[in-house]
């Protein structure tokens, strides 16, 4: 038996795999629990073979022991696979797709990501929930003291001045009991305040101590959390051809409706990684802001724009160019080029 490729769809208990040679006639059809699955895998291939899944749960940590053991892993997004699906749903039809997907010239493969870039996403993943949090709690305490008459401030820095104020007046007419439930809730936004700070700190001193990190942040509009975010997705860059790929797999390119020779271009795709798009937006915002007052060749360019352009086009051109830069940055490992940076 000379296996070349295999598809596996993985899951929390069973693996289903499905093994090919190399004139394509399927020669393994398996299902394994997870603690023999890699047991199973490393008796029947022979190292080198190509092995993909799908980009789920779990897929990077099973491609990094596969690859330890000297196989080549690709991973597969999701909506690529179910194309090759020939019949109904069920994981074995599903490891026999990855295995087809596997085997086109043309597919597009996830990088295998590091313990280091899931650690540092994981890290962002979870002080963007906590954020989520907190604002949920602002407006929970502005829903409930306009309850009783009282006009909430906007935003959550004046939210915070007023909580003591409210709770401290005596005749303010607020009860007893909500006075303390109150001021449970403002116990609540400060916790959450000091976990978001606490996280916020542990990505900056990350990336003020990661190469590609430090790089980054020589960008404009790129500061440690934005810097950070952007090395845990890139990585080396090398999953990419070039920036413009990068750019629109963040949903940075516009989507296209063309028919008949006729070209029609639309808004942005907004596809991929929402969260690093909504960070280059952010960044790419403030920049444009502080253009006014600079004459470089990048300022000049994002002001002309603007001009020509809705403001919002204009951040979200940015926001693009900004993409593309941080992957030649990173792929090249080469320091930022105000003078090019125009014309990138």
């Amino acid at each position: 038996m000379n296996i070349s490729r295999v598809g596996v769809d993985i899951a929390k208990s069973v693996f289903h795999v499905h093994g090919v040679d190399r004139h394509e006639k399927p020669q393994w059809r398996g299902k394994y629990t997870r603690a023999k699955w890699l047991e199973a895998v490393c008796r029947r291939v022979p190292q080198g073979a190509t092995i993909g899944m799908e980009a789920c749960a779990a897929a990077h940590y099973w491609a990094r022991e596969l690859q330890a053991r000297g196989y080549h892993v690709k991973l597969i997004a999701a909506q690529f696979v179910k194309p090759y699906v020939k019949t109904n749903k069920n994981d074995r039809a599903d490891a026999e797709a990855i295995c087809e997907a596997l085997g086109r010239p043309t597919m597009r493969f996830v990088a295998v990501k590091t313990v280091d870039q899931q650690d540092s996403q994981a890290t962002h993943r979870i002080r963007e929930e906590l954020i989520s949090q907190r604002t949920a709690k602002a407006n929970q305490i502005r829903g409930l003291i306009g309850e009783y008459g009282f006009i909430a401030p906007t935003g959550i820095q004046q939210l915070r001045r007023a909580l003591p104020l409210w709770l401290e007046d005596a005749t303010n007419g607020l009860s007893d009991r909500f006075r303390r439930l109150l001021a449970d809730l403002a116990d609540d936004l400060r916790y959450l305040d000091e976990r978001v700070a606490q996280l916020t700190s542990a990505i900056e001193t990350h990336a003020n101590t990661d190469p590609v990190a430090k790089r980054l942040m020589t960008l404009r509009g790129i500061g440690p959390i934005t810097a950070s975010a952007l090395s845990g997705v890139l990585g080396d860059g090398a999953i990419y051809k070039r920036g413009r790929d990068f750019a629109a797999s963040l949903g940075l390119t516009p989507r296209q409706h063309s028919t008949g020779g006729r070209e029609r271009l639309l808004g942005i795709s907004k596809r991929g990684n929402s969260y690093l798009r909504k960070l280059l937006v952010h960044g790419a915002r403030a920049v444009l802001r502080y253009a006014v007052k600079k004459d470089d060749g990048l300022s000049q360019w994002i002001k002309h724009l603007a001009v020509r352009k809705h403001r919002n086009v204009a951040i979200v051109a940015l926001a693009n160019k900004t993409a593309r830069m941080a992957w030649a940055v990173t792929r090249y490992e080469v320091p930022y080029n105000p003078e090019l940076s125009a014309a990138a």
